[in-house]
């Protein structure tokens, strides 16, 4: 594939999500995402709260097709089927949309049936039609919300079981007639409506949800204000601002382009306003907001479907992505600083940024809702609930807000955003719940897990760098669910029996799943920004790299060390995080040419072979590494800072000789 096309093809999806930020349906179709959205919702509570609204609780088969047939109906509602985004619903798409309704609806009716007499296995033939017609459904469903690739991915899947046998190994498998094998996909718990359709149901409908109530009630633009004065002033202001405001926002949202089209709106003409360039920018914001979906607490969608997968409590998850995440902005944050401090840039303006303390007095109440949120999850362990108290306590104090009192018009626009966001998720989550089934109906996973374990030579390192390259080949033509769901069938129990921590094992594959967002040549985080920017699409996403470069390396140190999780004695988890953050620091200091705190590493010759050392430093300062050349991890850990001295003191001497061009503080 050339630039070019790639960049057309980034572009025209980055057009597609504006294109949907600016829809606004009207009519039946709105009345119909309003009906189905809240139907949903009010399903989902009373299964979640055990509420037994009319005596009656249902089974989680029967309670996931409900949610299938609402939000795949809604799928037909808001995608066109010829990929144009349009509030026009052509006729044949509302009979699309009712015949899921119907299709679903059969399901619903006969689960507890299906459930008794093992129909996935031996389903009658008005059984076996159903799953074909839902099939079918399916694959449109997911065609529209997700692209071609996507679908091209899960329709060969999905007939893989049809001729497994004809595959070469390792891919050889299990074969199936295709009227055995799509009702498996339909009825079982192993595919469509497996672990990736049990966390939307469990988890995610309610984060969602909570996600787009906060964001409407004024949350973002309290957590935005917020940023801007506490870190607006200082030197970089408004990148820095970006950091926070584009993580947070992109922790509700879950998506990077949603989050860098709506963030970076502000923030982009902000930074270039206090003399960064555009590119510089654009490079910012997509970095930001790719960094926001892996941000505790909220993360994005796969978060909650690894803990599914792993059958482990959202909160887990939540704080072994917290040290992670830090390292992440942090490097990113030192690496603005640097910058900035390399060019003289001052902060936004007194008048331009917001008091803290009227700030706070404003908004205080939305803090106190993650609050609540994060204590009900933590101490109670309410995951599933958890949420729904906290969008209660939201639109209660809301009303008390005159600036941004939700009307009963903003309340339905509320409903209509959540609905075209779940009903894309669901549309996804089935058809690549397909993938996971097709391997599971061939009995494929553990054969393949043990021919990459051998193709790689049973080393470790090795292992890891497929499984990179792997993560990062299939995030650029895959959603990152998809792509994860898809490595979590395939990598993951590679990797596990390799002797990997499990937990760090499906974190690797979310980070590097999210790499391709900010490195060409598919990068639509970093094309996203650059064409708000008005700068050079290509030359942004290698700006990101840059910028975003410990991306590329903390998912490495947290594998091969899982105190970087959080999985360890306390002593031990807190002794690696401070070695983390000095390596995280070194190297990104050594991207910039910099050290904050400290000086420039000037230029010429001896800036590149000082940079070089400080980067070599760094990685072995945050590395887990050991037994290299004989040398324990502490050994190394120490030579790390043995050799950090001398760029160090070169960055010392050359701050001291040149006049400050900017004599605000560095940092908060």
């Amino acid at each position: 594939m050339t630039q070019t096309n790639t960049r057309d093809r980034g572009l025209s999806a980055i057009e597609a999500e504006r294109a949907v930020e600016r829809m606004v349906f009207t009519g039946a179709a709105r009345w119909m995402i309003i009906f189905c959205t809240v139907a949903a919702i009010g399903v989902a509570i009373n299964q979640l709260f055990n509420l037994r609204i009319a005596g009656y609780s249902l089974l989680e088969g029967m309670y996931l097709y409900v949610l299938a047939a609402l939000f795949l109906s809604l799928t037909f509602i808001t995608f066109r089927a010829s990929g144009s985004r349009s509030t026009h619903v052509p006729w044949y798409d509302w009979v699309l949309s009712f015949a899921t309704l119907a299709v679903s609806g059969f399901f619903v009716v006969t689960a507890g049936e299906s459930l008794d007499s093992g129909w996935e296995y031996a389903a009658p033939t008005k059984a076996v039609w159903a799953s074909v017609a839902l099939y079918l459904l399916i694959l449109e469903g997911t065609r529209r919300a997700g692209g071609l690739v996507l679908f091209g991915i899960v329709l060969v899947f999905s007939l893989y079981p049809t001729f497994a046998d004809k595959v070469p190994d390792p891919l050889n498998g299990f074969t199936q007639p295709f009227l055995d094998v799509i009702p498996y996909f339909m009825i079982s718990s192993e595919a469509s409506f497996g672990i990736p359709m049990r966390a939307f149901g469990n988890l995610v409908i309610g984060f969602i949800l909570f996600g787009a109530v906060l964001q409407f009630t004024g949350g973002g633009k309290f957590f935005n204000n917020l940023a801007l004065s506490l870190v607006g002033g200082y030197r970089g202001g408004a990148a820095k601002v970006s950091i926070f405001a584009s993580g947070f926002m992109g922790s509700m949202s879950g998506s990077v382009i949603s989050n860098v089209l709506t963030t970076g709106a502000v923030s982009i003409p902000a930074m270039k306003k206090t003399g960064f360039s555009a590119r510089y920018a654009a490079a910012t914001e997509a970095c930001a907001s790719t960094g926001g979906v892996l941000m505790p607490p909220i993360m994005g969608a796969t978060a909650f479907v690894i803990a599914s997968w792993l059958s482990r409590p959202y909160v887990e998850i939540m704080l072994a992505a917290a040290i992670p995440s830090l390292l992440y902005f942090f490097g990113l944050f030192v690496q603005i600083d640097a910058y900035s401090a390399r060019r003289g840039l001052k902060g936004l303006a007194r008048a331009d940024r917001p008091m803290v303390w009227q700030t706070l007095r404003q908004g205080w109440l939305y803090i106190a809702v993650f609050a609540l949120l994060i204590f009900l999850m933590v101490a109670f362990r309410w995951e599933k609930t958890a949420p729904f108290y906290a969008v209660l306590l939201l639109l209660i104090v809301n009303q008390f807000n005159p600036n941004d009192r939700v009307s009963w018009d903003g309340f339905l626009n509320i409903i209509v955003s959540v609905g075209r966001t779940l009903s894309e998720l669901v549309a996804v989550l089935l058809g690549i719940g397909m993938i996971v089934g097709a391997f599971q109906a061939t009995g494929l996973t553990g054969p393949l897990a043990n021919e990459l374990v051998h193709a790689a030579g049973n080393s470790v390192p090795m292992l890891l760098l497929m499984g990179a390259l792997t993560s990062f080949i299939f995030g650029m033509g895959m959603t990152v669910t998809a792509c994860y769901i898809f490595l979590a069938v395939v990598l993951a129990p590679a990797l596990v029996q390799a002797g990997l921590n499990e937990l760090a094992v499906h974190l690797f594959i979310l980070y590097w799943g999210m790499v391709s967002f900010i490195t060409p040549p598919v990068a639509l985080g970093a094309f996203a920004a650059a064409s708000m920017a008005g700068a050079n699409a290509f030359r942004t996403g290698f700006e990101a790299m840059k910028l975003g470069g410990v991306i590329y390396v903390v998912p490495f140190f947290f594998v091969l060390n899982p105190a970087l999780i959080g999985q360890g004695p306390p002593a031990e988890v807190a002794m690696v995080l401070v070695c983390a953050l000095i390596g995280v620091w070194f190297i990104s200091a050594s991207f910039q040419g910099y050290v904050s705190f400290v000086g420039p590493l000037a230029s010429g010759m001896g800036s590149i072979i000082m940079r070089i050392v400080l980067l070599c430093a760094g990685l072995l300062i945050a590395a887990p590494a050991g037994g290299v050349a004989g040398l324990s991890h502490l050994m190394l850990t120490l030579g790390g800072f043995v050799i950090a001295v001398p760029p160090l003191a070169y960055a010392w001497r050359a701050g001291q000789k040149s006049v400050p061009a900017n004599d605000q503080k560095s940092v908060i």
